[in-house]
């Protein structure tokens, strides 16, 4: 995917500010990049990434010992942010100069609490306004990384900026630390020359001549791109918000840009192509059990004509035999199961020991049973026993409803 790394302004975040941009094309290799005021960065897409990096000079690093449960599941819950985040203002309050409710904090990646872990700070203000401005052009950052991060330093001497403004960036035992380019630095820190010295081409002669050795070179642009690929982001707590919405924003694009964009017109046209053939399969599909529906029910039809030929009209077919097999049954005097004496006889080949009803009230097929005393135990049993004779079964306050539902 492509990325553009902007360097956020160590003044205040305004229009006419200059930022350092960086375009890659693929997250990896070095492409576009130039120094211009906001409105001329460059426009971007769904398909491209925004980054925004913080400076050195921007970030202060501590290092802290979280008590137990701090983090863990409760930090996802309801409150769990603002928990921890008051944790680690008593935590640095005695480190900052600031006030702790002025600062953005944020926690090193897969941050643990058997160990100490790198808290990161900075101005909350200038960073938030600074955010807001490039969302408001139209430039949503999805992820904020440092410049320099203490687990992404070697143990390399870093010099930086410009001449008139050149800074040291240690990088030893994981510590970040940064040194004005000067000889009482140089003196100082007492540089040994095992050690790697890493300098940008604007300040490489400086760092030469100052260390009386040869440097390393590592363009601008080709460091602040390598600090993108650190699994920092400091977009947390009160900027996570943020950046969730912000995701939920380029999701949003990146669908409209599938609906609208040029080059995803193969994969509209193969997804419709999909679309149409599942639909004339489903219409197919429908066609043909509506066709064996059909199908069954002239047969039922057929069955119940030819089998009592007075039937001239089939409205419903089931209901229909139903009732002509009730008409024979009662033509010829046999008990059906809808009769007293078939529903008393299954009810007492099923009831349990000493059930007695004390009164009944009977209509065709429909019988109560009042005054028993079951169990929903019992009660269950019986209807389970009646159920493959079409008899449902029920229990209403003392009595037992026993009622023939469809033809055995």
């Amino acid at each position: 995917m492509t990325t553009l790394i902007i360097t956020l302004p160590s003044d205040a975040a305004d229009a006419a500010a200059l930022y350092d941009y960086l375009l890659s094309p693929d997250g990896r290799m070095v492409g576009e990049q130039s120094r211009v005021p906001l409105a001329l960065l460059p426009q971007v897409s769904s398909t491209v990434e925004v980054v925004a990096l913080v400076a050195a000079d921007k970030l202060s690093w501590h290092r802290v010992q979280l008590p137990r449960g701090s983090l863990g599941r409760r930090m996802f819950q309801e409150g769990g942010p603002s928990r921890l985040r008051a944790v680690l203002e008593g935590l640095l309050e005695d480190q900052l100069l600031d006030e702790t409710a002025q600062l953005h904090f944020a926690l090193e990646p897969q941050a643990n609490e058997d160990t100490p872990v790198w808290v990161a700070a900075c101005d909350k203000t200038w960073l938030r306004a600074a955010l807001q401005l490039l969302e408001q052009s139209g430039r949503a950052v999805s992820r904020i990384v440092p410049e320099f991060a203490p687990d992404a330093l070697s143990d390399a001497l870093y010099a930086i900026g410009e001449p008139e403004h050149a800074q040291l960036v240690l990088g030893n035992g994981g510590t970040v630390a940064l040194w004005p380019l000067s000889k009482a630095s140089v003196t100082l820190l007492n540089w040994p020359e095992t050690r790697p010295l890493v300098a940008e081409p604007a300040v490489a002669a400086l760092a030469e001549q100052l260390f009386k050795r040869a440097v390393s070179l590592q363009p601008v642009a080709q460091r602040r791109l390598l600090a993108t690929q650190s699994a920092w982001d400091l977009a947390q707590f009160d900027l996570a918000n943020s950046s969730g919405a912000r995701t939920r924003k380029r999701v949003s694009d990146s669908l409209l840009s599938l609906l609208r964009a040029p080059r995803w017109r193969a994969a509209r046209v193969c997804a419709m192509a999909l679309l149409l053939v599942n639909l004339v399969g489903l219409n197919a599909w429908a066609w043909r059990e509506q066709s064996r529906i059909a199908a069954q029910r002239g047969a039922i039809a057929e069955i119940l004509t030819s089998t009592f030929p007075q039937v001239r009209v089939v409205v419903d077919a089931v209901v229909q035999m139903d009732k002509e097999v009730a008409l024979l049954q009662q033509a010829s005097g046999a008990a059906t199961a809808r009769d007293l004496e078939v529903m008393l006889a299954a009810f007492g080949l099923v009831a349990p020991p000493g059930a007695q009803p004390t009164g009944l009230e009977f209509a065709a097929g429909d019988l109560r049973l009042k005054g028993l005393r079951l169990t929903p135990d019992e009660v269950s049993a019986i209807a389970f026993k009646l159920k493959p004779q079409s008899y449902a079964v029920s229990l209403e306050g003392d009595s037992l409803h026993i009622k023939q539902v469809t033809a055995p």
